[in-house]
């Protein structure tokens, strides 16, 4: 795999530059210009309010960067080998002075958001702001990167390629997550909310096209694309004129970076985070970015950043995919940035409740005319086939229907159950004990922020899934100033895909990994009817069923680390291959170091490398870190003698081609374990100074 193009943030200086100048903005050719939203505000006390208190901050939640399972993709032998670019959380916090409330709204550098940590993460809020922050106001959501370490469901099912639970990681994102909300309540101010939408063309595709075409003709001649295109853009700019950042919303998977990669990532959504952070002069370091850019998923359960097929995003390679992917959302981010000028009008408000996903009787109304029930959960045979943007074993398509092998007639005959109609069942995980290896017990949220609500939930809907739940919702607040209804994709806990009756049927792998049977967006609808009836008429709804609290059931196969080794004639931090005496921009400079374990220390909130200029009178400034695009820290094994404890580090950093010439050099800064006294040590290494021309 050859290196990433260089200079991404430079090009993109440029565009940003000219979409600012054209602020009024005409879209471009291949794109319908930006609308803004409009209507009328909430009622009551908050009727035409469109003061608000916001703040905006972020925190570090990446976990080990080495010998630790990749969550998403499902494949064992994808562990973490270094960082490519820090994960990180972002956090909002609204406040409506009109009637007191107040919601927190996050979007994490993960591939999902599970019940333990929401869990965690509230218990330390409740610990420092007391009843300030609940189930009911606090919002957690996931971009869905498939690059971050796992281990960090309390559930089996998803620990199965870490080999259990990994602490280490769960205490990293939950402290992250936190650490991010801290920061934007200490940093409420009063400001306003501005909003614009816009369709994205030309940066998704829907990767099971046939499914979605089994949805009735008339239903899909109602949208122009078998994606959502719409991207849904909020910006917050305090009283005084600061800008404090911006959420946007926009389905697409975050699997531009491939079942092979092992560098953390943040994929397509955290580079266009972070290029339109560093276009407003943050570089995220410890004390958090103070402008924070989300780029929040939505229904992104069959659309692909892969364009071309595959997984094939356009580039060259796995990197240069995701800059594509990320370049299209960020620039088109940028335009409706320039024209968001339509205010939000209203207050704050939401409503939550659990519901067993299980045993949920639809009424014929949400159904098909007959009342019909979810079942027990349980995937399917095409869940193991994969997408085709992370393939795995077998074909999709896999449904009772449509199978003839011996073992799998016997599979649709003897273990599948009528409640789950055409899926072949390879695990009823609903039925295992002692309890069930995925969670059945789930949460549904809506939050409205003035005249847009935000529907949270804990799944992967698929294109047409979410378009008939933003549907259901959106009848339902209308008469209270709803102009704009988005999903809010893999938010506080996860359970899988849904889709709609029909793409079901074909179980690809969306269908087969369906797990509460066809009927499950149904039951969806239906439980979201009742949270925005009684959010319409004021009402309370009841909180429904406790989830259960697996913390202290967990088990870890994965060993610590033991101690740290190196050659006897070294130190830690030592170079093995030192750069060379000059470089071009352009070109990558590459430094090996003697290093230890990074389980001994994640550095959060600090960084294991550091790229440096020699300044006038001697000091040395820091210009990269590994939360940048242009590094890469590496880390391997390496099989010394008499042990197989020595670890080898490599940061690599791309020179940007509009760099400063001068002398630089490449730091990295690690942690050694003893084997004497099990104690751990800081250590750091400096390449030769270099030259760029």
């Amino acid at each position: 795999m050859r290196t990433p193009h260089v200079g991404l943030q430079a090009r993109l200086s440029l565009v940003l530059a000219l979409v600012l100048a054209t602020a009024a903005g005409a879209a471009s050719p291949a794109s319908p210009p930006p609308s803004q939203g409009t209507g009328a505000g909430l009622t009551g006390a908050c009727a035409g309010q469109q003061r608000f208190l916001i703040g905006a901050g972020t925190g570090d939640i990446t976990g080990p960067a080495a010998e630790v399972g990749m969550m998403g993709y499902g494949k064992v032998e994808q562990q973490t080998a270094g960082i490519h670019q820090r994960l990180r959380s972002r956090a909002f916090v609204i406040a409506s002075p009109c009637n007191g409330k107040r919601v927190a709204f996050v979007s994490a550098d993960l591939g999902m958001v599970f019940q333990g940590v929401k869990q965690q993460v509230l218990e330390k809020l409740r610990a420092r702001f007391g009843d300030r922050y609940t189930d009911d106001n606090v919002l957690l959501s996931a971009t869905h990167t498939h690059s971050g370490p796992g281990g960090f469901s309390h559930y089996t099912l998803y620990n199965l390629t870490t080999f259990g639970y990994v602490p280490q990681n769960f205490d990293a994102i939950v402290s992250g997550i936190v650490t991010s909300i801290v920061r934007a309540d200490s940093r409420l101010a009063e400001g306003t909310l501005r909003m614009a939408t816009g369709d994205l063309l030309g940066a998704s595709r829907n990767r099971s096209p046939e499914a979605y075409r089994l949805n009735p003709a008339a239903e899909r001649a109602r949208y122009a694309s078998d994606v959502d295109t719409r991207m849904t853009l909020l910006r917050f700019t305090r009283t005084d004129g600061t800008e404090v950042g911006l959420i946007n919303w926009f389905a697409v998977h975050a699997t531009s970076m491939g079942n092979d990669n092992t560098l953390i990532s943040g994929d397509n959504k955290g580079l266009a985070s972070y290029l339109f952070e560093g276009e407003h002069g943050e570089r995220p370091r410890g004390g958090g970015a103070r402008f924070v850019a989300a780029f929040a998923n939505s229904n992104e359960g069959d659309v692909t950043p892969n364009i071309l097929g595959g997984t094939d995003g356009g580039g060259v390679d796995d990197f240069e995919d995701t800059e594509i992917s990320a370049s299209r959302q960020y620039e088109f981010a940028a335009r409706l940035w320039a024209t968001a000028n339509a205010p939000l009008t209203g207050g704050v408000d939401y409503r939550h409740t659990y519901v067993k996903l299980d045993s949920v009787d639809v009424a014929p109304a949400f159904a098909d005319g007959t009342p019909r029930r979810t079942c027990t959960a349980a995937i399917g045979l095409s869940m193991i086939a994969g997408a085709e943007d992370g393939p795995g074993f077998g074909t999709e398509g896999a449904s009772c229907a449509a199978i003839h092998d011996l073992w799998s007639q016997f599979t649709c005959a003897v273990v599948t159950t009528p409640c789950q109609a055409e899926k072949p069942i390879v695990l009823e995980m609903g039925s295992l004990r002692p309890y069930p290896w995925s969670p059945d017990v789930l949460p549904l949220q809506i939050v409205t922020v003035g005249n847009l609500a935000l529907v949270a939930v804990p799944f992967e809907l698929t294109t047409m899934s979410g378009r008939r739940l933003r549907r259901t919702v959106q009848e339902r607040l209308a008469p209270l100033g709803v102009t704009e209804v988005v999903i809010a994709g893999l938010a506080n806990d996860y359970s899988g895909y849904v889709t709609t009756r029909e793409e079901y049927a074909a179980q690809a792998y969306e269908g087969a990994s369906t797990h509460f049977g066809p009927w499950t967006l149904a039951a969806l609808q239906q439980g979201f009817d009742a949270l925005a009836v009684a959010l319409r008429d004021g009402q309370p709804v009841p909180p429904g069923p406790t989830p259960r609290d697996l913390r202290y059931s967990q088990l870890s196969f994965q060993p610590g680390v033991v101690f740290d080794d190196k050659l006897l004639w070294v130190d830690f931090g030592d170079v093995v291959t030192d750069a060379r005496a000059s470089y071009s921009r352009g070109d990558t400079v590459s430094v090996t170091f003697w290093g230890g374990h990074p389980k001994n220390d994640l550095h959060l909130e600090g960084t294991y490398l550091r790229v440096q200029k020699l300044e006038p009178g001697g000091r040395w400034r820091e210009v990269a870190d590994d939360s940048d695009w242009d590094t890469r820290y590496r880390w391997r094994r390496e099989n010394c003698v008499p042990t197989l404890a020595c670890s080898h580090v490599t940061v690599e950093w791309d020179i940007p081609p509009d760099a400063e010439p001068g002398t630089y050099r490449l730091l990295h800064e690690g942690n050694w374990k003893s084997g004497w006294d099990g104690r751990v040590r800081p250590y750091s290494g400096a390449s030769r100074p270099f030259t760029v021309k």
